[in-house]
């Protein structure tokens, strides 16, 4: 099996997907961030980005699930793609409405960009072996 860089790797679970790490991580960062989003946004911008910043992730996971159906598998690859791109749009409504400074919506939006260039590649290299 290939790994998001295209090089032959012993990946055993999601856990060993640095992809999954990383969007992990990435929805934990946005989760923290928008404690400090006003409580007017809590039932709107608040819990489209922290769900959409989540589903990455989960969707990550869930195909890891479905991976001995390497079709499956890519389909939620591309569902946690779709995913980044939300929350990308998501985090510009923060800082446009002045709930995120400059820097932390560059940190996130930086952060959004490499997630989905590594899911990019694992998508266009992934193969299941079957044994």
């Amino acid at each position: 099996m290939l790994d998001a860089r295209g090089s032959m790797s012993s990946i055993k679970s999601y856990n060993d997907l640095e992809v999954y790490k990383l969007s992990y991580s990435l929805a934990m960062d946005v989760f923290k961030v928008s404690k400090s989003f006003p409580k007017e946004e809590l039932y709107s911008l608040t819990s489209q980005v922290v769900r959409s910043s989540r589903s990455i992730s989960a969707n990550i996971v869930e195909g890891w699930s479905k991976r001995y159906y390497e079709n499956k598998f890519k389909v939620h690859l591309i569902d946690a793609l779709g995913s980044t791109g939300e929350t990308q749009n998501w985090i510009s409504f923060a800082k446009d409405c002045g709930y995120l400074n400059s820097e932390e919506h560059l940190k996130l939006a930086d952060q959004l960009d490499h997630v989905g260039r590594m899911l990019t590649k694992l998508h266009q290299n992934w193969e299941t072996k079957t044994q």
